[in-house]
């Protein structure tokens, strides 16, 4: 599995945090022997657009998995709630109806602190943690069916 191709897709709200989560994934992915040059990475306004952008790009049938990168603060009314929800929604919903592994590394915290955290530069890095997802869901899915992603899908077509 490691000569596929991935793609990641990054809110660009809250971008501090975001830069930092994709950091972590393309680190988590040179770690297991994927090349940046085998990564696309996709910026989207915010994390209520990332569900779109990797359904499309699995779409295209030339990743083994898409990973989901977003920062949702709470803030004084519940609008975290319903866009972190969404998001998450729409990320499983994608990943369902293409067949291809959408990671899900949307930060939800309370407080900038926390997202600093769960964005640094050690093994607590979410999008570090969601690369290596992809790549173990992209991985599962070949040895399940004994075909890369792109062949599961032209076969499925095909029936």
């Amino acid at each position: 599995m490691k000569s596929s191709r991935f793609a990641v897709v990054v809110s660009r709200f809250n971008q501090g945090i975001t830069q930092r989560l994709l950091k972590g994934a393309l680190s988590a992915f040179a770690k297991e022997g994927i090349p940046e040059r085998a990564v696309r990475t996709v910026w989207v306004p915010g994390a209520f657009e990332l569900p779109l952008a990797a359904k499309a790009l699995a779409e295209t049938r030339r990743y083994g998995a898409v990973v989901c990168l977003g920062c949702v603060l709470e803030g004084q009314t519940p609008h975290n709630r319903y866009i972190s929800a969404a998001a998450a929604q729409g990320i499983t919903q994608a990943s369902l109806l293409t067949g291809v592994p959408i990671a899900f590394g949307v930060l939800t915290p309370r407080t900038l602190e926390q997202a600093m955290d769960r964005s640094g530069n050690d093994s607590a890095n979410k999008g570090s943690e969601a690369a290596h997802a992809a790549v173990e869901m992209a991985g599962v899915l070949s040895s399940v069916t004994g075909k890369p992603p792109a062949a599961r899908r032209a076969a499925r077509r095909a029936r």
